[in-house]
């Protein structure tokens, strides 16, 4: 079954650390990626660009609107995923507690829906 494991942490965190911190999270977090490839755990991981990128799209009445920015106000923000290929829950979350940086934020995991084609 399919897991998404959001990674949610203080965008500030990033500009705190020294380079050579930045560097070691870094690279523990693409060791750990390619760690889960190599179990055939890994569907694709990736990083996000900066909240402040984000752009919140609603299309209501036949109009479009968008606006800057998550519209949330929290510390912690949609940092990066990754989604998993593993036989449960419990295995999805002991993935979870692996990624780098849920020593510094929060790992949401959420189970893949399968929504299917259903005659109208």
């Amino acid at each position: 079954m399919k897991y998404l494991c959001l990674v949610y942490f203080d965008p500030a965190l990033l500009t705190s650390m020294s380079p050579s911190e930045r560097a070691r999270l870094d690279n523990d977090s693409m060791d750990y990626d390619e760690e889960l490839a190599a179990r055939g755990q890994l569907v694709v991981a990736e990083a996000l660009q900066p909240p402040k990128t984000a752009k919140v799209v609603q299309a209501r009445a036949g109009k479009l609107s968008q606006t800057d920015g998550p519209f949330i106000e929290t510390k912690e923000q949609l940092g990066g995923f990754i989604l998993i290929e593993v036989p449960d829950l419990n295995a999805a979350i002991q993935v979870a507690a692996r990624i780098p940086l849920a020593k510094h934020g929060s790992i949401e995991v959420r189970p893949v829906a399968k929504v299917e084609r259903t005659a109208p």
